[in-house]
């Protein structure tokens, strides 16, 4: 079984998400069903057929997410070394071409967050970067095209996540 690699704040907003849906959602659903079956003719009651499959695609969810929580490997990344990238690592990129500079924490996949900067570990530019040091030029292909970077650092930096 692939361990999924995660913080534990990510455990915990997983497992938070997993019992609401669980708890509170499901049988919200369930409800509809019910009052939806009381309408009869199944073969022409929407209701009870748009409940069944919002059923459907919700024990969908439970069950990844589930399947997520039983593989979750907690990593506090301050405990890491970030000589070189590893998961919880902070790191300062220069694009080649354009000498902008970029900055990406690497973390799990509940965590992730793009737009902030926190890239998955299974994304694309994550696997590129994985095990490289400061000094490094790496060639990632990305959904936008390839493009080539220097590794300016690799620190860990304690991560702030919203809510």
């Amino acid at each position: 079984m692939q361990k999924e690699p995660m913080t534990a704040y990510g455990y915990a907003k997983l497992s938070k998400e997993f019992e609401y849906l669980k708890n509170v959602e499901r049988p919200s659903i369930v409800k509809e069903i019910e009052i939806a079956a009381e309408h009869g003719d199944f073969k022409e009651n929407a209701e009870y057929h748009a409940a069944k499959e919002k059923q459907r695609l919700l024990d969908e969810q439970l069950m990844k997410m589930s399947d997520m929580l039983g593989k979750a490997q907690i990593i506090d990344p301050s405990t890491l070394a970030h000589e070189r990238v590893s998961f919880g690592s902070t790191v300062e990129l220069c694009d080649l071409k354009t000498n902008e500079t970029v900055t990406y924490t690497i973390v799990g996949g509940v965590e992730s967050a793009p737009a902030r900067g926190l890239i998955s570990f299974a994304s694309p530019m994550s696997k590129v970067l994985l095990g490289k040091e400061e000094g490094d030029e790496i060639k990632a292909h990305l959904p936008s095209g390839v493009r080539e970077f220097e590794v300016i650092s690799v620190r860990y930096e304690e991560i702030t996540f919203e809510n």
